[in-house]
């Protein structure tokens, strides 16, 4: 691994990842399929490098946000199937025609423009069980059907799937909502399935219903954030202990500069900080822009030489001060800001905890500028 020349990477662990793959794939049936949730630049670690990754372990799928993420896939010579979940625009159909890229439909407005465009791309609907966001209501599947079913629109052929998305599945305490939504789309399949449209690919389940249950799975699940190491939420993490995820993400720096301090010094923007004793700090050349929040700043920490260190004062938008008092270390010496060092580890979900978020909102707002590797 060379990072020679580089300030700040992100290291990218494939044994980590097919760990994941392999538990995942233990979890569900032969038959049932597995998509990887790659959207958001693979939530942080790469739309490219992780997507190729999941592929060369064979994963069924691909699950994007955009036909542009989708676009970018088939550009690079990623020929396993891609599902856009969010919202294609009309003038684009062209490309998922051009690619052999399925697209999410889940309003009649995108229905009619579907219905009426040249271009006649695979689809899957989209029914909202519950949740609320995408879809098409129960009460609406009928009409869908007759829609659809009309030949002069010569959709049909192109109708391949429908699915749903559970709001709370990964809520253990609380399965009623969860079993609520499942019945409703156990409902809609039925309406599909009288109405003429029996062998449509079923799925509901994300990374929270697919480690709760084999009733979620349906014909395929959509597994995001355990590929990438985490369960959906504490409490799964702690009743299944057989599902063994490790984080595929650790994001490194380098120490650019190291200077005394002296007691009653202020360190940072808008003089946050004042210094109670003497001592030494680092200089690391990341800030915001690159995904550390501002939120840590004089909370959060960072690893030197296996030792916690400080963030002092107010985290900059490309620089971020650290206390190390206690740690003998120089310019050039790596730091880690998010995974392992010598027994110690700085994790995603409690930094997300930390300021009041989740590892999901953390690890994909890390810059996708700055350089993914695989070790």
């Amino acid at each position: 691994m060379d990072t020679q020349g580089l300030r700040t990477w992100i290291e990218i662990d494939t044994r980590a990842a097919k760990q994941n793959y392999q538990a995942f794939r233990k979890l569900i049936k032969p038959r049932v399929k597995l998509w990887a949730v790659v959207k958001s630049n693979a939530y942080g670690h790469n739309l490219v490098l992780f997507s190729k990754l999941m592929a060369t372990f064979g994963v069924d799928g691909l699950c994007v946000d955009s036909i542009v993420e989708a676009n970018r896939l088939r550009e690079e010579g990623i020929e396993k199937p891609i599902l856009v979940l969010g919202p294609t625009l009309p003038a684009r159909l062209k490309d998922a025609v051009k690619n052999n890229i399925t697209l999410s439909v889940s309003n009649f407005e995108a229905l009619k423009a579907l219905a009426e465009s040249k271009e006649k791309p695979e689809f899957h609907l989209k029914i909202d069980t519950g949740f609320h966001r995408q879809g098409f209501y129960l009460e609406d599947v009928p009409k869908v059907i007759k829609i659809i079913s009309n030949s002069k629109l010569e959709i049909r052929n192109c109708f391949r799937g429908v699915f749903t998305h559970l709001a709370a599945a990964k809520d253990v305490t609380y399965p009623l909502y969860t079993e609520r939504q499942i019945e409703n789309f156990k409902k809609a399949l039925n309406l599909f399935t009288t109405g003429g449209y029996p062998h449509l690919l079923a799925h509901a389940a994300a990374t929270g219903g697919t480690s709760l249950s084999p009733k979620y799975h349906f014909d395929a699940v959509r597994v995001g954030m355990g590929l990438y190491g985490f369960h959906a939420s504490p409490e799964l993490e702690m009743q299944l202990p057989q599902v063994e995820l490790a984080p595929v993400l650790q994001w490194k720096t380098v120490i650019s500069e190291v200077k005394k301090f002296e007691e009653g010094d202020y360190i940072g923007y808008d003089i946050t900080e004042r210094m109670r004793y003497p001592g030494k700090l680092a200089i690391l050349p990341i800030g915001y822009w690159h995904g550390f929040p501002r939120a840590l700043s004089s909370v959060g920490s960072v690893l030197i030489k296996g030792k916690f260190a400080k963030v002092l004062g107010r985290v900059s938008m490309d620089m971020t001060a650290v206390d190390v008092t206690e740690i003998t270390c120089r310019p050039g010496d790596i730091v880690t800001l998010l995974g392992r060092e010598k027994g110690k580890e700085i994790r995603a979900q409690e930094v997300g905890r930390t300021i009041g978020t989740t590892q999901y909102e953390l690890l994909t707002r890390l810059n996708p500028l700055m350089e993914r590797i695989l070790v």
